[in-house]
């Protein structure tokens, strides 16, 4: 009976496992022009390990929420957008609270704003500004030292929704 008490305590064991391997905790959904149809489903839904596939992009800057200068590594939203394969002329970023932004499909390009999933080398907690962050890099382009830029980088990131011109 003991052994049989064991084997299954294995099998449980292994099935939580696997279960949690499966079932990565999605941290960003992107969809397409909801505007006229809200309830439509995601074009993706993306994990730590799906951005992390993506190409990385690491810079470091100094921001206007932070002390210091900060390395930040995540992925470019213009590699995130060609990975969805989505052309955009606005971007309404949504955080975790509901706040939302705007973003030009301008600023979606190489050497610009960033998805940052790691903040000096360490995820980012709620707490602290995570566990994403649409970041510029600030101090590599002073067009970017602006309130026009400071106002579309949004902690806490969770949905984005890509708007194309009709």
């Amino acid at each position: 009976m003991f052994a049989k008490i064991g084997s299954l305590i294995t099998a449980v064991s292994v099935l939580t496992a696997t279960q949690a391997i499966c079932e990565e905790e999605v941290l960003l959904t992107i969809y397409k022009d909801r505007g006229a149809s809200p309830s439509a489903p995601p074009l993706l839904a993306l994990g730590l390990s799906d951005l992390q596939a993506l190409p990385e992009t690491t810079f470091e800057t100094t921001t206007i929420w932070t002390d210091g200068s900060s390395a930040f590594t995540g992925v470019s939203l213009a590699d995130l957008l060609d990975h969805v394969q989505v052309e955009a002329d606005v971007i309404l970023a949504t955080a975790l609270n509901e706040y939302q932004v705007t973003l030009p499909g301008s600023d979606a390009v190489d050497d610009g704003p960033i998805v940052a999933y790691l903040r000096d080398g360490a995820p980012m907690s709620v707490r602290d500004k995570g566990p994403l962050w649409i970041i510029y890099p600030f101090d590599d382009n002073p067009e970017y030292q602006s309130e026009d830029y400071f106002s579309r980088s949004i902690w806490q990131l969770s949905q984005l929704e890509v708007i194309a011109a009709n």
